[in-house]
C-alpha cells in the first residue's frame, strides 16, 4: 500500500512534463452516444499527461483490488454536480446517471524505485449513461500526452525491474469491449466491480480518514450506516488467512462467479460473504470437466491446494486454463501464495 502511495502522490504532482489545461469535466461529451476517440476530450485531467484530476474529479483506493499483471492502478471517479452516490449494504454503491469511474494503470521503470520513471499504459473509463454503464479503454501515447480510443483491444509490450531487482518482460493487454462487458456483467448489463461499500471502507492509501465518511461528509454519499461491512485487505498479514482469501477471490473471480455473474452456470460462487460451502468451491466437483480442470476432481480440495482445481487454475497462464481468462496474462505468485494457505488451512 505504501508504495501505492507514493506513486500517487508523484501522479498528483505531476512528474511527468505536462501542460495544465485544468477546465470543468465536460458532462455533456462523457453523455454522448458517441465516444470521443481522445481522452482527452472529457477533460477528466487537469494536465495533459494524465496525472492531475480536473477540479471535481475524487481519487480513491480499495481495500483489496482486482490484479492486472503486477500493474499500479491510479483511480478516481466524478459525479455531476448536485449528485450523490447511494450506499448499499451489497454490491457497488449506486452512482447517480453521469458519474464516471475512471482506473490508470501504470509501471515504473523499476520497483525499487517508484516514484521515477512512471509509465502510464491505460486509461480505463465506466460512464454511467441514462441506458446503463459504458465501458471505454483508452492507450496511452510513448509520449504520455494523449491517450487514443480502442474499442477492439490491444498488446502493448512493457518491461520493468521489479520489487526483487529481476527484469520482467510482457505483452500487457488491454481487453476489447466484449471482454470488459463480460467480466463487468451483472444479470446481463455492465456494472462497476471495485467501488463496493466494503472495498471502500477505510482510508486513501488505506490510512488517514474513511473514504465513506469522507464521501458523506462531502455531499457525494448518502445513507451510509455507522458501522458498513468492510472487506479484509488481502496483503494485510495481521487479518485471518480465510479472511484475506476470501477477500481477494471475491474481487478477483466473484464478479463472475456469482448468481448473477457470467459464469453463474458454473455453481461457483466465489464472494466473500457467501455462506454455502459447496457454492465457496469446497468439495464441489465442477459442472463440466475440460481441459480447465487438470484432471482434478474439486474446485477446493481441503487441506490439499495441489488437488484444487481453483489453484490449478490460479497458476495458470495458458489461454482457455487460466482464471481470470481475461485482465493478466501472468500469474499473480502472491495471490496464489494466500489462496494456497486458505486451501491447506481447510479442513
Amino acid at each position: 500500500m505504501k508504495r501505492v502511495a507514493i506513486l500517487a502522490a508523484l501522479l498528483l504532482i505531476g512528474a511527468a512534463p505536462a501542460r495544465q489545461v485544468a477546465r470543468p469535466v465536460d458532462a455533456a461529451r462523457l453523455l454522448a452516444d458517441e465516444a470521443a476517440p481522445l481522452l482527452s476530450a472529457y477533460r477528466l485531467f487537469a494536465d495533459t499527461a494524465g496525472r492531475v484530476p480536473a477540479p471535481g474529479v475524487m481519487r480513491y483506493t480499495l481495500n483489496t483490488p482486482l490484479f492486472s499483471d503486477y500493474a499500479e492502478k491510479f483511480r478516481y471517479v466524478w459525479m455531476p454536480a448536485g449528485t450523490r452516490a447511494t450506499y448499499a449494504a451489497k454490491g457497488v454503491l449506486e452512482f447517480p446517471v453521469g458519474t464516471t469511474i475512471v482506473k490508470s494503470f501504470a509501471y515504473p521503470a523499476d520497483f525499487r524505485a517508484p516514484d521515477k520513471d512512471v509509465r502510464i499504459i491505460e486509461t480505463r473509463l465506466l460512464v454511467r449513461r441514462a441506458d446503463g454503464w459504458v465501458p471505454l479503454s483508452y492507450v496511452w501515447n510513448a509520449a504520455q500526452t494523449e491517450a487514443v480510443l480502442k474499442r477492439a483491444g490491444v498488446r502493448v509490450p512493457v518491461a520493468y525491474i521489479d520489487a526483487a531487482g529481476a527484469p520482467k518482460q510482457l505483452d500487457y493487454a488491454v481487453p476489447n469491449i466484449n471482454q470488459c462487458k463480460q467480466c463487468h456483467q451483472q444479470d446481463g448489463a455492465a456494472v462497476p466491480i471495485g467501488p463496493t461499500a466494503s472495498n471502500l471502507n477505510g482510508g486513501l492509501d488505506g490510512h488517514g480518514a474513511n473514504q465513506l465518511a469522507t464521501w458523506a461528509a462531502t455531499g457525494k454519499l448518502t445513507g451510509p450506516p455507522a458501522n458498513p461491512p468492510k472487506l479484509a485487505r488481502w496483503d494485510d498479514t495481521a487479518a485471518p488467512v480465510a479472511d484475506r482469501a476470501r477477500a481477494y477471490l471475491d474481487v478477483n473471480c466473484g464478479h463472475c462467479h456469482s448468481p448473477k455473474g457470467f459464469a453463474s452456470n458454473s455453481g461457483l460462487y466465489l464472494q466473500h460473504d457467501e455462506p454455502d460451502p459447496a457454492h465457496q468451491g469446497i468439495g464441489k466437483r465442477p459442472v463440466a470437466a475440460g481441459r480447465g480442470s487438470g484432471g482434478l476432481l474439486f474446485a477446493i480440495a481441503p487441506g490439499q491446494p495441489e488437488a484444487s482445481i481453483l489453484l490449478h487454475r490460479m497458476e495458470s497462464s495458458e489461454p482457455g486454463v487460466m482464471m481470470p481468462q481475461f485482465g493478466r496474462t501472468v500469474s499473480h505468485a502472491e495471490g496464489v501464495a494466500l489462496v494456497r494457505a486458505y486451501i491447506a488451512g481447510l479442513k
